[in-house]
């Protein structure tokens, strides 16, 4: 890898949509992106020509002149992640994973925060199914603890973390609501960290005898299993940036990880096939449109490329069996990723899967020197810029490039000021007008062909936020962190009208 990839790599992950750039205006608890305004906007054409994407002006959307009904079937959902709620860190067997590592060393984490307690779902899991019942959930999308199961990464499973998610399926089944479950998201056991973590190849086959261990205990009760969460997360974040665990800055062992990861995934999906359950199965992959600045010929090749690294990568892999040309140009022969592939990866990687889910937060616009600008106000994470027509824009590419794969909403939301009022209320407007915009624009793709299956909304409860600790509120229902008592936010009751209504 040349030191000149070696930079970009590291100005891309630092100034890509997962990580933090100059804060521009905030969308607050009332404030709405009708007054933005696109600046050097991207060129119809060019976004066209490089993502699918069509570069409207969301304004004259924001208000739906008519009710959007969706199908009968829309799966109405919301999501959690096992380190952000759970808690219980150190209880009934479970080990130590990264996550539990990074957030208890000094520095990484505003103001110290650990998931070492969270939202307490781990004992008040009954109190939040009935919570997700009042809400009117059709499908809930949680996570599985691997040291929970396998507090080592490895050997016999924790009966006692089994028995806790087979109590979590049977409460959801119970109350109607049908169990989206997702093997990884990010808290890697740390015993396998120290053996190399992702960077090791062991890795991807112990994960999936721990996919084969975790279906063979509740396969039968899991309609729809994901993989992998947000691989692209783990590659920028954990070890291009390093804000996330295992806090590493290596441009050389990122992209090894990421084909590690999708091999991971692809193990998983062969693994569940092996088991013989009925359960689907696709991976979670977050995919931000990617827009040239302006209408040079350099800002759509820098976008070209850019959109290699946010999205074909995992997409080419998992449905075509190959990795972006102009990604493994720029990383060039010798990278750790290039010589990582062995025979039959590739085969691996891309086993057929039943759904896709898509998870959107931003978009990213690119000048022809394959740096970033903002072009839209941002959410209280000022990475994330506010552009609902970029959730069209993402799942009508998905479905023109890829095929008719079903797929489902994983993650959408953004995290606002919340307070908790003297009346017991939180007024959190501004997460209600980004929902309703953004869940105009994915009944605008279903209208135009898009598979689109369930929307699942980031998140749930307020949580655990990686290393903002416990500073960004992103749930539908506020959570008191010194009394665990929960309270529906305005965004709720708001939500659930809709489930009710099935229609905006």
């Amino acid at each position: 890898m040349s030191m000149l990839t070696r930079r970009h790599l590291l100005r891309r992950a630092a100034l890509s949509a997962t990580a933090a750039t100059p804060a521009g205006p905030a969308l607050g608890a009332a404030a709405t992106p009708a007054g933005a305004t696109l600046g050097a906007a991207a060129t119809a054409a060019g976004a066209t020509a490089l993502t699918g994407c069509r570069s409207e002006d969301p304004v004259e959307r924001a208000e739906p002149a008519a009710r959007l009904l969706f199908p009968p079937d829309f799966g109405w959902g919301a999501a959690t992640s096992a380190y952000q709620i759970e808690g219980a860190a150190k209880e009934d067997g479970r080990g130590e994973s990264v996550w539990d590592t990074f957030s208890r060393t000094p520095g990484r984490t505003r103001n110290g925060d650990t998931g070492d307690v969270a939202a307490d779902h781990y004992h008040r899991y009954a109190e939040d199914l009935d919570l997700m019942r009042d809400l009117g959930l059709r499908s809930y999308r949680f996570s599985i603890s691997w040291p929970r199961i396998q507090p080592d990464g490895t050997g016999a499973a924790n009966q006692r973390g089994l028995d806790f998610y087979r109590r979590l399926v049977d409460g959801l089944h119970e109350r109607g609501i049908a169990p989206m479950a997702t093997l990884f998201h990010w808290d890697l056991p740390q015993t396998l960290q120290d053996a190399g973590g992702w960077e090791s190849r062991d890795v991807a086959h112990r994960f999936a005898d721990y996919a084969a261990t975790v279906f063979a205990a509740l396969g039968d009760r899991v309609p729809v299993w994901l993989t992998i969460n947000e691989p692209k997360t783990v590659v920028q974040n954990g070890y291009l940036r390093g804000h996330h665990a295992p806090g590493r800055q290596d441009p050389d062992a990122a992209y090894l990880v990421a084909h590690h990861l999708q091999l991971a995934h692809g193990l998983a999906v062969q693994s569940l096939r092996a088991d013989g359950s009925n359960g689907r199965i696709g991976p979670a992959f977050n995919l931000h449109p990617c827009y040239p600045a302006d209408d040079s010929p350099a800002a759509a090749e820098a976008a070209r490329l850019y959109d290699g690294y946010e999205n074909r990568l995992y997409l080419d892999s998992a449905f075509h069996g190959s990795y972006p040309e102009d990604v493994l140009a720029d990383l060039g022969p010798d990278s750790r990723l290039v010589r990582g592939i062995q025979d039959g990866d590739l085969e691996i990687i891309s086993s057929p899967v039943d759904l896709l889910a898509v998870q959107y937060y931003t978009p990213i616009y690119v000048t022809g020197t394959g740096g970033t600008v903002r072009r839209w106000p941002t959410s209280e994470a000022s990475w994330q810029q506010i552009y609902p027509d970029g959730m069209y824009d993402i799942l009508t590419r998905v479905t023109r490039d890829y095929g008719p794969v079903p797929l489902t909403v994983t993650e959408n939301g953004l995290p606002t000021p919340d307070v908790l009022g003297a009346d017991g209320t939180v007024e959190d407007t501004g997460r209600v007008t980004f929902l309703r915009d953004h869940l105009a624009a994915a009944h605008r793709a279903i209208a135009d062909g898009v598979p689109l299956e369930s929307f699942h909304v980031w998140s749930l409860l307020d949580n655990f936020e990686w290393e903002e600790g416990y500073e960004q509120r992103w749930g539908l229902i506020y959570v008191d962190y010194p009394t665990q008592r929960r309270v529906f936010k305005r965004s709720a009751h708001w939500y659930r009208k809709v489930i009710a209504d099935n229609a905006l």
